[in-house]
């Protein structure tokens, strides 16, 4: 006669299997999205040099200023964006499409998403980046430089040598960090995307670029607020001396 399993030994087994899952299932998971914060970080670091080779050939002047143009869209004619202009200098689009960059809510409630009638799950596939640049570092051209298909009517010329603290100063970053989330922004005045912009794409932080062309990560909004953010120095999280909302910190007027 064969021997075989009771139905209690078989409960067992299945819940010996069932804590092992528990176990190992959240340190794959942790281990992955490490594995995506090293390809992120190693993005940023070929943005960063690709910058300098830019510069090297437009006198030091930093690229036009574009951002998250969706009227066209990324891939489509007429679409305008900072990476573009990068792009001799990458050779490959892709290094500015984050692992990290799960979409967000804003791209299902894009104007220009949604005539464009395709389908967006990230920021890449959107506007061509997953990565913020900073207005206040790049060069504004009246009537040219747009943001979210916003055209602005004003002149700045950034030279990388004008930069006071080079080493410090951010001039491209992850879009989504998940310190934006509302436990730090209650009343969403300080980052602005948890009241309906905002999705987690890591659980620590993301990559930011520096005018010197290294990159690091930011992992906490304290140390997100102390970098530079414009010519000058000021930091992220400096008041500017408005007291008008979103004006009131350098975060503001630069991101």
């Amino acid at each position: 006669m064969k021997a075989a399993f009771t139905l209690i030994e078989l409960l067992v087994v299945i819940a010996i299997i069932a804590i092992l899952a528990a176990i190992l299932f959240p340190v794959f998971a942790q281990a992955k999205e490490a594995a995506k914060r090293t390809a992120d970080l190693s993005n940023a670091k070929q943005i960063g040099i690709a910058n300098k080779l830019y510069l090297a050939d437009y006198d030091d002047t930093m690229p036009i200023f574009y951002a998250y143009n969706s009227e066209p869209s990324f891939g489509r004619v007429g679409h305008k964006g900072t990476e573009l202009l990068l792009l001799p200098y990458t050779k490959n689009q892709e290094i500015f499409r984050s692992p990290l960059d799960a979409g967000g809510p804003y791209l299902a409630s894009d104007p220009g998403l949604i005539a464009a009638g395709g389908s967006f799950p990230t920021y890449y596939s959107a506007y061509g980046s997953s990565y913020r640049f900073g207005k206040c570092v790049h060069t504004v051209v009246a009537g040219e430089s747009s943001g979210n298909n916003f055209t602005y009517d004003y002149n700045q010329i950034v030279n990388e040598t004008s930069v006071e603290f080079p080493a410090e100063t951010r001039f491209i970053r992850l879009e989504m960090m998940p310190f934006f989330e509302a436990k730090n922004d209650p009343d969403c005045t300080r980052y602005g995307y948890d009241c309906g912009y905002f999705r987690k794409w890591s659980s620590t932080g993301g990559s930011v670029i520096y005018m010197d062309s290294h990159a690091k990560a930011a992992n906490a909004p304290g140390q997100f607020d102390d970098i530079r953010v414009n010519v000058a120095g000021n930091r992220s999280g400096e008041a500017t001396g408005s007291t008008e909302a979103y004006d009131n910190t350098w975060y503001w007027r630069c991101d």
